[in-house]
C-alpha cells in the first residue's frame, strides 16, 4: 500500500506519527506509550480485533495469540489511513514465536504490507540487552501459559541469551491481564532475582509493569525491563529520537 507524502507537517505529530497495534482487548499498551509520549510524536492506536479469550489453558492460549497475529494485518491497513511515519506493535508474544528467524519472518510480513518500518518487542529487548551491555542471563515474567515462554526462551537463546528461570502468572484472560494486582507483580520479581541473572525482563504488554520495573532497579541494583518501555524505548531511537524521560526506568532515562 503506497502512502500518500504530507505537504507539511502534522501539527502535533510533527516529529513523527507512530501507528500503534495492539489487541482490542489491551488496556494497558496504550496508556503505557501515551505516558512516556514525547513532544512532537503522536500515537495513533489501531485495535487488533479479537475476542476475550475465557477459561485460557496452555493449547487454547498459544491458539488465541495466533488468531490475534493472523488479524493484525487488519489492524495495519486501519491505521495507514491516517499516514503515519512508522508502526509500533503493541503486543508482545508472537512476536518471539519461532525463534530470531520466525521473529524475523514475522515482522517482514507485515512491513512489506505497509510499507513502513515495524518496532517488535522481542527485537527491542535484544537492543536493550546491547545497550546494557553484558546481559547474557534473565529471568522472566509473564502473564503467558508455558508454551508461550518456551518459545521466549528459543527466541532469547538464538540471540545467545539464557534464560534461567520465569514465571508464568497464567490469567484466566486476556482482560484479566491487566488486573494482576501490584503487591503480586512486587513479589513475583523478588522471586525472580538472583545473583545468576543479569536483568529482569517482564513480557505481555497488558501488564502494567512500567513504573514498576523502574521503581524496581532501584532496590533490585539491576535492570528491570518492562516490555513496554523497551518497545516505545526503540520506537524513539530508531527514529532519531533521543529524548529522555523520567520515571521508567534507566533505559528511557540514560540510553
Amino acid at each position: 500500500m503506497s502512502l500518500k507524502p504530507r505537504p507539511a507537517p502534522d501539527a502535533l505529530g510533527y516529529r513523527k506519527l507512530f501507528g500503534v497495534l495492539g489487541p482490542s482487548t489491551n488496556t494497558v499498551v496504550q496508556p503505557d506509550f501515551d505516558d512516556m509520549r514525547v513532544h512532537g510524536v503522536t500515537n495513533h492506536y489501531s485495535r487488533i480485533v479479537v475476542e476475550d479469550a475465557q477459561a485460557i489453558s496452555d493449547e487454547t492460549f498459544m491458539a488465541g495469540t495466533l488468531e490475534i497475529s493472523n488479524n493484525t494485518l487488519d489492524a495495519v491497513r486501519g491505521v495507514l489511513t491516517c499516514n503515519p511515519d512508522y508502526l509500533v506493535m503493541g503486543m508482545s508474544a508472537v512476536t518471539f514465536y519461532g525463534g530470531a528467524k520466525g521473529a524475523e519472518k514475522w515482522r517482514d510480513n507485515i512491513e512489506a504490507e505497509a510499507g513502513l518500518k515495524l518496532c517488535t518487542g522481542s527485537q527491542s529487548l535484544i537492543e536493550a540487552f546491547k545497550a546494557y551491555g553484558g546481559v547474557k542471563k534473565i529471568a522472566v515474567i509473564s502473564p503467558y501459559y508455558p508454551s508461550a515462554n518456551k518459545q521466549i526462551a528459543n527466541f532469547m537463546s538464538d540471540y545467545g541469551i539464557e534464560t534461567v528461570r520465569d514465571i508464568c502468572l497464567r490469567c484466566p484472560s486476556w482482560t484479566s491481564i491487566a488486573q494482576v494486582p501490584m503487591e503480586t507483580l512486587r513479589g513475583k520479581l523478588k522471586e525472580l532475582d538472583g545473583d545468576d541473572v543479569d536483568a529482569l525482563v517482564q513480557v505481555g504488554t497488558n501488564l502494567s509493569m512500567t513504573r514498576l520495573a523502574a521503581a524496581a532497579e532501584t532496590y533490585l541494583g539491576k535492570p528491570v525491563i518492562a516490555i513496554n518501555t523497551a518497545t516505545y524505548w526503540n520506537a524513539l531511537r530508531q527514529n532519531g529520537i533521543d529524548d529522555r524521560v523520567s520515571g521508567f526506568g534507566t533505559l528511557l532515562e540514560e540510553f
